[in-house]
């Protein structure tokens, strides 16, 4: 699992030693190294997450997926009094669409896949989303929800590998979550020292 333990390093010593103390600028590139290194593992093992004949059966797995998560999300904003609008619906979308591509590559193409070559096909889809969720820590709300996330579209990736529906996926439930929920709740999605550091 050399590129899952190489992206795991990357993002604990980003989110817990260098963001504290870096400049702004300096938080894309994390992001950067961890596309790096799942494009390196892509064009070893020629898995790039874009099978053809997966798109339309993942895309139909994923907006189920997706239409309960945003259901499920709404109504608990709408019983906790946390709905609130957002401004820039589309501006939102179109920075959350490439980053929510960029996690389900790495999530799938090396995490789930890595994953699959130490266990067998099935705990590795538990263990790549236990991972996930972890990379999310100690954030109480999002280490959960993105380990419960990253179980079903593992899942569905296994059986139905493309990463475009995934990313459309995660994109949606992550801005239905920011109209559902507040910073409270959220945390304003910080995770690591970011997180302990709220104020």
């Amino acid at each position: 699992m050399p590129f899952t333990v190489s992206i795991v390093l990357v993002v604990l010593t980003y989110t817990w030693v260098v963001e504290p103390m870096a400049p702004r600028w300096v938080r894309h590139i994390p992001t950067v190294l961890v596309i790096a290194l799942a494009v390196g593992r892509a064009l070893r093992t020629g898995e790039w997450g874009l099978k053809r004949s997966a798109f339309w059966p993942a895309l139909r797995w994923a907006a189920t997926l997706t239409a309960a998560a945003v259901l499920v999300m709404g109504l608990a904003g709408w019983q906790l009094g946390t709905w609130h609008d957002r401004r820039d619906l589309l501006g939102n979308l179109a920075v959350l669409i490439p980053w929510g591509l960029g996690q389900q590559f790495a999530l799938q193409t090396v995490l789930l896949r890595e994953a699959q070559r130490v266990v067998s096909p099935r705990p590795a889809i538990w263990l790549a989303a236990l991972v996930f969720g972890v990379l999310h820590l100690p954030n109480p709300f999002l280490a959960p929800v993105t380990f419960f996330g990253a179980l079903a579209w593992c899942g569905i990736y296994d059986r139905h590998p493309n990463v475009v529906p995934l990313g459309l996926s995660h994109a949606v439930a992550t801005l239905a979550m920011l109209y559902a929920f507040d910073d409270t709740i959220t945390g304003r999605l910080r995770v690591g020292q970011a997180y302990l550091t709220l104020r």
